[in-house]
C-alpha cells in the first residue's frame, strides 16, 4: 500500500534527520535505494547508447562492417536496458491499480474505501498515541 503524502514528507524527514546524524549509514541506505539504482542504470543506458551510436558512425565512415555491427548492436541494447529499467522502476513506484466497480453495482459495507489490516491498526495506534499526548490515559 502507498503511503499518503503527509507519511512520505514525515519518511523524508526522518531520512534527513538520519543523514545528518549518522552520514556514513546514510551513504549505505542510499546505495540501496531503487531510485538510485534506476538513476544508475539510466546513465549506463545513456552512455551505451552514445557508444553504440559512436561506433555505428565510425563503421559508416570507415565503410567497417563490424564497427556498424557492434554500434548497432550497442546501441539497440542500450535502448533496450533503459526502456525495462524503467518498466521495472514504474512497476515499483506506481501501485497495481485495482478493480474498480461496476457502474450500476452497488457497494456493500461502510462507504469509506477498504483499508488493508496494516493501515487500520496504524490508525489505531495513531488515535492512541494521539490521546496519550493529550493526556486522556484510556485505551
Amino acid at each position: 500500500m502507498p503511503l499518503s503524502e503527509h507519511e512520505q514528507r514525515q519518511l523524508e524527514q526522518i531520512e534527513q534527520a538520519l543523514y545528518r546524524e549518522d552520514p556514513k549509514f546514510g551513504r549505505l541506505v542510499r546505495s540501496s535505494d531503487p531510485r538510485v539504482h534506476y538513476k544508475r542504470k539510466l546513465a549506463q543506458a545513456l552512455i551505451g547508447v552514445v557508444v553504440g551510436a559512436g561506433l555505428l558512425a565510425a563503421g559508416v565512415v570507415t565503410h567497417r562492417l563490424y564497427l556498424e555491427a557492434a554500434g548497432a548492436a550497442l546501441l539497440l541494447l542500450s535502448l533496450v536496458w533503459a526502456i525495462v529499467s524503467w518498466r521495472r522502476h514504474v512497476a515499483r513506484v506506481r501501485p497495481a491499480r485495482t478493480k474498480a466497480p461496476v457502474k450500476g453495482q452497488a457497494r456493500s459495507g461502510p462507504a469509506r474505501p477498504r483499508q488493508s489490516r496494516r493501515a487500520r491498526m496504524m490508525e489505531r495506534m495513531e488515535e492512541r498515541w494521539r490521546r496519550r499526548q493529550e493526556g486522556d490515559r484510556r485505551m
